[in-house]
């Protein structure tokens, strides 16, 4: 079985950061692994705390994973401060790892900020470079980009301006009123889209860690990156698709574990 390594939060209600990683792995066929960088108090309407955990303690996470079950790909997701980043960075070029896919998490879906301002420039610095996919979504992207993204040419316009500055693949999520869900694909100065169906689904929360995890599980399995993303589109798609409700919440955004439980 191979073997994917999440880097990233702990999400308490379940539907995203570490617990979304590994539902969405075991559901894929992979082992998941996982390094937390933080414990939040969160729900599918906010976050409430986070504690980080300290940089020496994360080192020993990562060095436990690598010396002894080597990942064949690494997800990264939530690491809110420099320190953890640049210690992600340095145990990821020591052991030389592969298949890094970078999920850029600087805003929640419920609006919660989760990235510190002086962090991202040191997420740019330091993994960018090193992955070899990142996943913005429209308002990361913008960020990334120093440009406002409304149309669907200004998304072609970013998603190549962030690989070519970082040197990396980017997948650009679509949505935000810009279209019905449809991702783009820039790498090696080339673009593909990735065409969706918006689903009328309340439960988005942890969309993006489910997506970006399934692309490392099809990564860590030996797709190439444009399968990779097609068959984790897939994936996110009919688990959105299935409209699995748990929860007893009435705000904007239910609990929604369907993203990976869907078949549970």
């Amino acid at each position: 079985m191979k073997t994917v390594l999440s880097i990233a939060g702990s999400d308490s209600c379940g539907g995203a950061g570490i617990q979304a990683d590994l539902k969405t792995m075991t559901m894929n066929g992979v082992y998941g692994m996982t390094a937390i960088t933080a414990l939040t108090a969160q729900n599918t309407t906010g976050v409430r705390a986070i504690s980080e955990v300290t940089p020496e303690f994360l080192k020993q996470q990562l060095d436990a994973v690598f010396e002894d079950i080597f990942p064949d790909a690494v997800k990264i997701g939530m690491v809110s401060s420099s320190e953890l980043i640049r210690v992600i960075s340095e145990r990821l070029i020591f052991y030389g790892a592969k298949n890094i896919v970078v999920d850029p998490v600087m805003v929640a879906t419920s609006g919660s900020k989760l990235l510190q301002d002086e962090a991202i420039d040191t997420l740019t610095a330091y993994l960018l470079p090193i992955a070899s996919v990142v996943t913005p979504n429209i308002p990361e992207a913008e960020i990334l980009s120093g440009m406002k993204i409304e149309t669907v040419e200004k998304m072609q316009e970013a998603a190549e301006y962030i690989g070519k500055k970082f040197k990396c693949a980017v997948l650009l999520k679509g949505g935000h009123n810009i279209n019905d869900a449809n991702d783009l694909l820039y790498r090696e100065n080339k673009l593909t889209w990735f065409n969706g169906k918006r689903i009328d689904n309340p439960n988005t929360h942890g969309t993006g860690c489910t997506l970006s995890s399934a692309i490392a599980s099809n990564l860590a399995k030996g797709y190439d990156l444009e399968e990779a993303v097609g068959k984790a589109k897939e994936y996110i798609s009919g688990a959105l698709a299935a409209m699995l409700d748990l929860g007893k919440g009435s705000g904007p955004m239910k609990h929604n574990f369907d993203l990976t439980g869907k078949f549970a």
